[in-house]
Formats: C-alpha cells, structure tokens, sequence
C-alpha cells in the first residue's frame, strides 16, 4: 500500500493502474507498506531512485545499512513492531531522504507510524519539509519505544507481585499451570525488552550517521535530544533486562521448592511406613517357637506396635515444622 502525505493535505491512498500516474503536487512524505512491484516502480519512476527491496532490506548488512548516495541519504533500521501481541518482531523499516522528498519502505507495522500518520492529519505542518518529517517521524518511533518499556515497567512490577507477595500455606502456594503462566510472561517481557533494545542501538546509530550528514542547521539540536533519549531508553532497557533475570531465577527458584516440597512428602511417607513394614516383616516369619504366637492379644498388641511407629515419626516431624 502506497500513501502519500503533504502539508495541508489530507494522506492519499494511491491504487489503480500506476504505470502513467503523477505524484500529486506538494507531496513530502510517501509511505510504502509491504509496498507492490507497481508501487516499488511508480516512486522510482517520479522521484529517479533506487528503491530498497525487501530482499535487499534483509541481505544487506548491519555496517552498510547507513549510506549516502548523491543528494539521497539511506538509512536502514531495526524496528520493534507487534509488541502489544503475543509475538513482537524486530523489522527493517527503510528511509530515503531526498532534498524534497521522504520515502518509508516497510513489510510490517510498527505502531509508531500509525501514531504519527494520525498527528500528522491533526497538525499538518509536521509535513512541511523532507528533512524534517523524518525527524518527527523518529521522535514518534523513539516515544512509542518509551512507551513500551514503560508498558514493560508496569508488567514486570505485576509479575513481580505475584510472585513474591504470597502467603506460605499450601493454598497460597504457586501451581504448575501459574508458574507456566509465569514463566510465559517472563519470556514475553524478555522478548519484547530484547528487541526493545536491538531497535535502540539501530536509531543510536541511524541518528549518528544522520547528524553527520545532514545539514545541521535547524536539525542538529533535534538529532542531539533524540540521540539522548535513544542513549537513556537503551539503558533503561538494560536495566529491565536484569530485572528480568532476576525474576526469571526467582521463578526457578519457586519451581524447585514445590518440587522439592513434593519430593519431601515421599521422603516422609517413606520413613512413617518403614516402622510399620518392618513390625510386619518380624511377625510374618515363620519360625517355630515365636511367643507371641500363642499370646491372646498378640495380634491387637502387634497392629497397635504397627500404628505407634507410624504416628511418632509423623508428631516428630510435625513438630519440627517439616511437615
């Protein structure tokens, strides 16, 4: 899908047939999602450059994702998407800035564009120059990333709540399928903080190389704050990643006390049946002469033996708190 935007205007969805269309008069920013091979050809045709393909997005390496050719600056970066689903992805999201002219290339959505596309038709004047789109467009990119550590923040806080503020009796305690859940939402924040920070050190460096090739008169004060909020979410998202390994330990922790709990309650039974078994091994051999044999009340005396040497390993362990 192509769309086109300008100041003052409405966003123009293009479609039909492109092979002779025009670019509509005062177009600034044009939008490429998961963009055709018709679509990919018309920019090319009405601006004169070379289009990114998503093969080449893919292939081309970190180091040589920053580059300038001629008046045209291209610049590749790692974008988070889909951190509100169950699968976040990190996505290459091209930008190709000419003197009048900015082209996005993407095949995913980040939430960011949507956001800004929306500010854009509310306030048209972000819209006004090539050079400057872009810079809104990646302050809209790094506030989402801020947005979603923030959203990270608070679910590693609710994580870590249930977690640790539980009472110690059985019923309070974690089963398998909560402490699945758990881990589950451990590894969805770990994914997302990851890739969180992957996006980070792409626009550290993206930003960089733009304030070096820019012209900084009227763009260096805005590429130097971004740059600082870039620096001061990468590592914020640090921090969160310790925390996370943190929390992650704590779950394992968890899971080996409830096995070992388990594995506690065999050991008991173990020792309270051994008494018993060992009184009925001594009164089930077959000697000849066995006194209590001819005894009256040698069976009660023996199941009474039998009961006796099950509940006092029991009381001593209760009150010793290991049960």
């Amino acid at each position: 899908m192509l769309q086109l935007y300008s100041a003052g205007e409405k966003r123009v969805t293009c479609d039909g047939d492109l092979t002779t269309a025009l670019l509509p008069p005062g177009t600034v920013w044009l939008d490429l999602n998961d963009p055709s091979k018709a679509e990919e050809a018309f920019v090319e045709r009405v601006l004169g450059i070379a289009v990114p393909t998503r093969d080449e997005m893919v292939e081309i390496e970190p180091s040589s994702r920053l580059y300038q050719d001629g008046d045209t600056v291209v610049v590749i970066a790692s974008l988070l998407a889909g951190a509100a689903e169950a699968t976040p992805i990190t996505t290459a999201v091209s930008f190709v800035l000419t003197p009048t002219h900015l082209v996005t290339i993407r095949y995913a959505a980040p939430k960011a564009f949507e956001l800004f596309s929306a500010h854009v038709e509310r306030s048209p004047t972000l819209c006004t120059d090539a050079t400057m789109t872009l810079i809104h467009l990646l302050d809209a990119i790094v506030d989402r990333m801020a947005d979603v550590l923030e959203g990270v923040g608070a679910e590693m806080d609710n994580i870590s709540k249930s977690t640790f503020r539980r009472g110690g009796s059985r019923t309070q305690r974690m089963t398998n399928a909560a402490l699945q859940v758990l881990l589950t939402r451990i590894g969805h924040v770990h994914d997302i903080v990851s890739k969180s920070r992957v996006s980070g050190v792409s626009l550290a460096r993206l930003i960089s190389f733009l304030g070096s090739t820019l012209d900084p008169k009227g763009t260096k004060e805005h590429l130097d704050g971004l740059a600082k909020d870039v620096s001061s979410l990468t590592d914020h998202a640090s921090y969160l990643s310790g925390n996370i390994t943190f929390l992650l330990d704590a779950a394992l922790g968890l899971i080996n006390i409830e096995q070992n709990a388990i594995i506690k309650i065999f050991s008991v039974a173990a020792v309270i049946f051994m008494p018993p078994t060992l009184v009925a091994s001594i009164y089930g051999m077959n000697f000849k002469n066995m006194p209590e044999l001819n005894f009256h009340y040698g069976y009660p005396m023996a199941l009474g033996i039998m009961v006796c040497s099950a509940v006092l390993p029991y009381q001593f362990f209760k009150s010793r708190g290991w049960l």
